[in-house]
């Protein structure tokens, strides 16, 4: 069993940045995917960044490209997302998901594992 904790989100203005972190406790993370989505109001989840933690790869969805930037700590078992250029789109609630697998896949429900949620918002 993984659990999984989410942590960094806040309020922001157009243009800056915030740093997610997502630590795991129970298993560590070297042969799991970790990836991150977000959910709007009113919308459907959907898919951010993920990297396969014993690769290193990284996929990152086409609207956060070249802004969000994944990074971890091994020792602390935690990834980070650092988010830059933030937009107001951006804002949505941010989930961290983990599943036991090596390539990366963007679909939800093929995630086993999932953080609680942490806020971002981005205003204008």
């Amino acid at each position: 069993q993984v659990q999984l904790v989410e942590s960094g989100g806040g309020l922001v203005q157009a243009g800056g940045s915030l740093r997610l972190s997502c630590a795991a406790s129970g298993r560590t993370f070297s042969t799991y995917i970790v990836g991150w989505f977000r959910q709007a109001p009113g919308k459907e989840r959907e898919f951010v960044a993920a990297i396969s933690w014993s690769s290193g790869y990284t996929n990152y969805a086409d609207s956060v490209k070249g802004r969000f930037t994944f990074s971890r700590d091994n020792a602390k078992n935690t990834v980070y997302l650092q988010m830059n250029s933030l937009k107001t789109e951006d804002t949505a609630v941010y989930y961290c998901a983990a599943d036991r697998r090596y390539f990366i896949v963007q679909r939800s429900y093929e995630y086993s594992y999932w953080g609680q949620g942490t806020q971002v918002t981005v205003s204008s």
